[in-house]
């Protein structure tokens, strides 16, 4: 006996085929590190990074009568690190350097991870 069931197409019915799918993609999740699965996808995606050097919070009256000229103190000591930031989830920390006649950040700390993942939930 045959354990196996045959599909009976109606005369006049065309096969329907399950729509193809793309060479890169299974139906496995791909394993960290595996060679195969490819980032191509989000390499052009858009983010937004920014360095902050510190924080500040005003009353709207305070704000309104900034001028030029006027100090806004921030939340940080001189020597402390500023944080860089890519759609606003702190990703490393460094100090401000000089190239050539623009700014940079050289670095100083990466934050991990986990320690991502930790501070979204």
């Amino acid at each position: 006996m045959n354990d196996s069931v045959d599909e009976v197409a109606e005369p006049g019915a065309a096969a329907a085929e399950a729509p193809a799918k793309p060479e890169n993609l299974t139906d496995e999740a791909p394993a960290a590190g595996n060679a195969d699965f490819s980032l191509d996808v989000v390499l052009d995606v858009p983010i937004t990074l920014s360095a902050e050097i510190g924080r500040s919070k005003l009353s709207i009256r305070k704000l309104i009568s900034l001028a030029q000229g006027s100090v806004v103190e921030l939340d940080r000591e001189v020597n402390e690190p500023l944080d860089l930031l890519v759609n606003g989830t702190l990703i490393a920390r460094g100090e401000v350097v000089v190239v050539g006649d623009k700014f940079g950040i050289r670095l100083t700390e990466v934050v991990s991870p986990s320690e991502r993942i930790k501070k979204l939930k």
